[in-house]
């Protein structure tokens, strides 16, 4: 199960929503990143568990027979979801097959800004000072 926390810096007053390093749930494991460009937190999707289920479909031709047909193995994302579009995924329920799909580290706004690994206790991305952690979780996600 993971956890995400509040963190706020007392100077600006910036605050972020996120798990304060890495972090894993049954389906996702997450990374808190700063991203240099956007000057944000956020919590990057590493890995994803997706299904690897080449099933056989059935198809209706027009004489009301059926016929098998392969499908072809899924394509795995290029980019990495967001950390909110991976935890509204539905889970797969009755698949046997599935399989880790690895993401490279990267702002979720855009592939090209500048990012960093960022671990608490750790510097805020606006002002540099160090930013204070909720003793609760916000969130309890996976």
């Amino acid at each position: 199960m993971g956890r995400s926390y509040w963190f706020e810096c007392v100077r600006c007053g910036y605050r972020a929503k996120v798990s304060g390093g890495s972090d894993r749930g049954l389906n996702v494991f997450v990374q808190t990143v700063m991203c240099r460009d956007c000057k944000e937190l956020f919590d990057a999707v590493t890995k994803l568990r997706l299904p690897d289920d080449p099933r056989d479909a059935l198809q209706r031709h027009g004489t009301g027979l059926l016929r098998l047909k392969p499908l072809a193995r899924p394509r795995a994302p290029k980019r990495a979801p967001s950390f909110q579009a991976a935890l509204n995924r539905l889970t797969y329920v009755g698949l046997t097959q599935l399989r880790w799909v690895q993401f490279p580290l990267q702002c979720p706004v855009s592939t090209v800004h500048r990012i960093q690994s960022w671990t608490e206790p750790d510097k805020c991305p606006r002002c540099g000072l160090y930013m204070e952690k909720n003793a609760l979780p916000y969130r309890i996600w996976d």
